[in-house]
């Protein structure tokens, strides 16, 4: 039976469900979700992360992790986590850029929060001789010092949709119509949480709400006030959340978000206001991604990686170095927001 035939049953037997509920069953059911049942990334996916891209990515992501452990006294016994992993290439990288980072490796052991056991399976092979340790959820990590990743981690949480409707709220459900998934609207409803929200949106706009996004950040920035450490989030996004940013992606084009669940890709634009608003630790601006690494040097790398290309190659990385820093493509459309313990300098490449 296919998920489509799952929720369309669940639906017509118990009512619409939200569309948080909705995401949840397309990306993670256990049987059909797109994440537990295949290997999205690369050309021959769904979509292409910057990892996938250019080496150089992952590469300044673990130098400025790695002078954030310096610049923080080296502490002899870290965790380098990283909140969904992909195939492992961002890791691959973050460790081959450290591995001359003087007692760096020595002290770091690795952590992957990854509910996926097909990217798992990928993630082993891609980090094998570096002995990765497998958590379920960020709530298990260890009490030490945590220096992590989330590179379009979050835009990947499951969202509730509420229309405005005077000053009450109007949730946008998944029903069913015929055979058919459609987005309908519940009850106008006071919605005490986006009262602030009255003030900047106007009749029938909508806002984007990611409950479970605030637990990880509260408990990724408490290791950090605890324990030490810095974290760098990158995703695609903005400051808040404004509009149905809801797609879906599938071999590498837009998609019906409700067509054949299961089979693509969900995302939603990233609320950064909402993330700094859950976090125990101060934080940076947020900063768009191409400058970010620019600030790290980015270019400099880029030319000097260019030096050994010809033709095609050449042609390729040119082409990357554009695709992560240019405004008109990844470089201001992708964010960066850090968390760093108080006290602590902020990780290199974002300002306080």
């Amino acid at each position: 039976m296919s998920l489509q035939r799952i929720l369309t049953d669940r639906i017509a037997a118990t009512g619409p469900i939200t569309l948080a509920d909705y995401m949840s069953e397309a990306l993670l059911h256990p049987t059909h979700g797109y994440y537990t049942t295949r290997d999205p990334l690369g050309s021959a996916g769904d979509f292409t992360t910057a990892p996938e891209i250019s080496q150089m990515f992952g590469e300044l992501i673990g130098l400025s992790l790695a002078q954030s452990w310096l610049d923080q006294g080296a502490p002899a016994a870290i965790t380098l986590a990283e909140l969904g992993p992909g195939r492992g290439t961002l890791m691959a990288d973050i460790l081959r850029a450290t591995a001359r980072v003087p007692g760096f490796h020595a002290a770091l052991q690795i952590v992957l929060i990854e509910a996926s056991p097909t990217l798992r399976t990928l993630q082993a092979a891609t980090l094998q001789g570096h002995a990765p340790r497998w958590l379920d959820s960020v709530h298990d990590l260890p009490d030490q010092p945590l220096y992590l990743v989330a590179n379009e981690f979050f835009d990947a949480l499951p969202v509730h949709q509420y229309q405005r409707d005077g000053d009450r709220w109007r949730e946008r459900m998944v029903g069913v119509e015929g055979d058919r998934l459609r987005m309908g609207l519940g009850p106008a409803t006071p919605q005490p949480a986006l009262a602030h929200r009255l003030e900047d949106t106007h009749q029938d706009e909508i806002v984007e709400v990611c409950p479970s996004a605030s637990p990880v950040i509260d408990t990724v920035s408490a290791r950090l006030r605890d324990h030490g450490g810095a974290a760098l989030i990158i995703d695609y996004g903005d400051w808040r959340s404004l509009g149905d940013t809801l797609q879906a992606l599938k071999a590498h084009q837009v998609a019906d978000p409700l067509t054949d669940p299961g089979t693509a890709d969900l995302t939603t634009h990233v609320d950064f206001e909402a993330l700094t608003q859950a976090s125990n630790c101060p934080f940076t601006r947020v900063t768009p991604q191409g400058v970010f690494l620019e600030r790290l040097g980015i270019t400099q790398r880029a030319q000097a990686l260019a030096e050994t290309l010809h033709d095609a190659p050449l042609e390729a990385h040119v082409a990357a170095h554009r695709r992560l820093t240019h405004p008109a493509e990844m470089g201001n459309l992708f964010k960066v927001l850090g968390l760093y313990p108080q006290g602590a300098t902020p990780p290199p490449g974002l300002e306080p």
